[in-house]
């Protein structure tokens, strides 16, 4: 299959866009930048981005409520792994935007690359929220601050707030690394409990911590 045909039929893009996602460098086939026309053969492991994208298949996505203590990595180097507490059979999920070790709730695992990568690419704007505890009252100046832009070491962070005092709800569209932790950090502040409730369509509702419900 021709690799604009693939990344088409994969990620849900129109020809067009395929065309112009190989011809603009954002194609990569087993780690090499693609041309227009390359065939991609079943071994092949394809990337748009960056992210691992595959045709359509039997697909399963699960929501998982991480509890705080485990990494998203199968190899967790002497941690806990989240994949200790899914079945076997979910073992080759892949973790759809990652929670660090100190963060708990709401991470999506998936073989689903069209559904991946529209969940993690910057051109779809999906909301993340987050029920945040911070070690002091937040002032109403540094609130200003972090609704219009704290300065970090990569690029400015904004983030909406809803709380008051030492509690929060805080709405997100980037999935920087670490980013609301270093945001209050540069602050003064100390992020105490850091919880995903919400993935754009997704919300863990009821579901108990290290458990799964698939969908």
């Amino acid at each position: 299959m021709r690799v604009n045909l693939y990344v088409a039929s994969a990620t849900g893009l129109s020809r067009r866009a395929a065309d112009r996602a190989v011809l603009a460098d954002r194609v990569s086939i087993n780690g090499v930048t693609v041309r227009t026309g390359q065939q991609v053969q079943p071994s092949d492991e394809v990337r748009l981005d960056g992210l691992s994208i595959n045709l359509p298949m039997q697909t399963t996505t699960v929501v998982f409520n991480k509890p705080v203590g485990y990494v998203c990595s199968r190899n967790g180097q002497g941690n806990k792994t989240v994949y200790s507490l899914l079945p076997q059979t979910m073992r080759s999920l892949k973790p759809v935007g990652r929670l660090d070790k100190d963060s708990s709730g709401l991470l999506l695992l998936t073989n689903n690359g069209k559904l991946a990568h529209k969940l993690t690419h910057p051109s779809f704007d999906k909301d993340k929220i987050y029920q945040v505890v911070i070690d002091k009252p937040l002032t109403p100046p540094d609130q200003a601050k972090i609704v219009n832009g704290v300065d970090l070491d990569d690029r400015p962070s904004k983030l909406q707030l809803r709380g008051e005092g030492k509690r929060w709800t805080i709405t997100m569209h980037e999935g920087r690394n670490r980013q609301i932790r270093r945001t209050f950090t540069v602050l003064g502040y100390q992020i105490i409990t850091l919880h995903r409730t919400n993935f754009g369509q997704y919300s863990l509702g009821e579901l108990r911590s290290g458990k799964y419900r698939q969908i």
